[in-house]
């Protein structure tokens, strides 16, 4: 897919220490598109979401954002140009309801005054939250507080979405709504770079995919062009010759 870059990664190397994790990674994601980046279990995924949020400096290569350099740039300065992380995990309040975490997030983000419609989007985009509005988060099940997490920084549509293994755990009712969402905000405008195991379903989303292979491009390309790409997401001792 041709177009402007919301996202280019040009010869990235990041490391934990002494440890190397990333070894020139370049791709790029144009605007509106949707990029799968896959790879086995340590192969450098989650390390490039954090990189381009900020989270991890590299140590050397180029991170743009829009023609942006944000690679030495503070994570706060780079979520003020649209790039927002959804990581795995379920970062909610336990102890408080689904509208009270959700108002907390959107008071943030729109002002007391622009919550109710916040609310309203939040309830559209997820159904079962309405449902459940006045239950407390700690209480609902690992989907629906997954979907919550997902809710609470989706008030307004990003430029660009880094999603990191949303439906890492889930039923494959909730990794559908989840997914469903991600279709609808993609529609919306938001590029997407989708951080996953489920493969089907991030192919089936993206128009682009990039595999990753001990912190290295291994493939990339269009996902019409490159067929089936199930061995080289498995670890190299296991791939066939």
């Amino acid at each position: 897919m041709t177009g402007a870059a919301v996202l280019t990664l040009d010869g990235v190397q990041a490391a934990y220490g002494p440890f190397k994790a990333l070894f020139d990674v370049s791709f790029r994601v144009p605007q509106g598109s949707v990029v799968a980046l896959l790879g086995a279990n340590g192969a450098g995924k989650t390390t490039v979401a954090r990189v381009c949020t900020g989270l991890v400096r590299p140590s050397a290569g180029r991170v743009e954002v829009a023609g942006v350099d944000v690679a030495r740039l503070p994570t706060w300065r780079i979520a003020r140009l649209g790039v927002l992380h959804a990581p795995e995990g379920r970062s909610v309040f336990a102890t408080l309801t689904v509208e009270e975490n959700l108002e907390l997030a959107f008071g943030r983000e729109v002002g007391r005054r622009g919550v109710p419609e916040a609310l309203a989007r939040a309830y559209e985009l997820f159904p079962r939250l309405g449902e459940r509005r006045r239950q407390v988060a700690g209480t609902l099940s690992g989907g629906e507080q997954r979907m919550l997490s997902l809710a609470r920084v989706l008030v307004r549509p990003p430029r660009l979405l880094i999603a990191d293994e949303l439906s890492l755990g889930l039923a494959p009712i909730v990794v559908e709504e989840v997914y469903r969402v991600l279709a609808r905000i993609r529609d919306a405008g938001t590029s997407i770079v989708v951080v996953e195991q489920h493969v089907g379903h991030a192919l089936a989303l993206a128009d682009e995919v990039v595999v990753l292979n001990k912190g290295r491009v291994a493939l990339a390309g269009p996902v019409a062009e490159l067929g089936d790409v199930s061995e080289w997401l498995l670890p190299a001792a296991h791939r066939p010759d």
